[in-house]
């Protein structure tokens, strides 16, 4: 007899059953990095519904560096990510903010790439991903962070493509967590649709 599945592993469980049916998509698609792909993750189905959210919150939060004071993401991808986990940060009686990275400077105002409530600077942030492929949303929201005076040391990922965002993220000496790879999208996919 199997012992009895833990809560945590059945979140993930039915989080990547989640993705495998209205995340990820089989045919032919130019992503995002202009490269093709015969596989499309689409998060969005998932990360802006309350069951989505609700597993995300607490599977992603407890990837985010334990010293953080927020987590911080690139618009629009990050937006109900940053949201969720800090949510489930304030559920868990843990003070964490989230922030969005402006994919451009505001054009008016402040003129802010950030927004959201800045911790002090050199507090130490966690970035949130939906998808990386390349890495370069993520690096460009490390960067904007980076030159407000913040601290970054990991990205936390949905998804992970496994198309050389760990090696760019590495290499800019980071560390990438992801909770799925684009092999667990797949093979769940191919089981759940059999």
């Amino acid at each position: 007899m199997k012992p009895p599945r833990s809560s945590k592993e059945s979140s993930e469980g039915n989080l990547l059953n989640l993705l495998a049916l209205q995340a990820y998509r089989y045919g032919s698609f130019t992503l995002s990095s202009g490269r093709k792909s015969n596989h499309y993750v689409n998060c969005k189905p998932v990360t802006l519904s309350g069951r989505g959210l609700a597993l995300l919150g607490v599977s992603l939060l407890d990837h985010v560096d334990k010293e953080a004071v927020a987590v911080a993401g690139m618009t629009l991808g990050a937006d109900p990510l940053v949201s969720a986990v800090a949510m489930a940060a304030a559920q868990a009686n843990r003070d964490l903010d989230a922030l969005i990275v402006r994919k451009e400077a505001k054009g008016h105002g402040t003129a802010s790439w950030l927004e959201g409530p800045l911790p002090p600077k050199k507090s130490l942030i966690t970035v949130l991903e939906d998808v990386v492929t390349t890495g370069g949303s993520s690096l460009k929201a490390i960067n904007q962070l980076r030159q407000a005076g913040y601290v970054i040391r990991r990205v936390v990922t949905i998804v992970d493509r496994e198309e050389g965002a760990d090696s760019a993220i590495k290499d800019s000496g980071l560390e990438l967590i992801s909770l799925f790879k684009m092999n667990d999208l797949v093979s769940r996919a191919n089981q759940l649709t059999q």
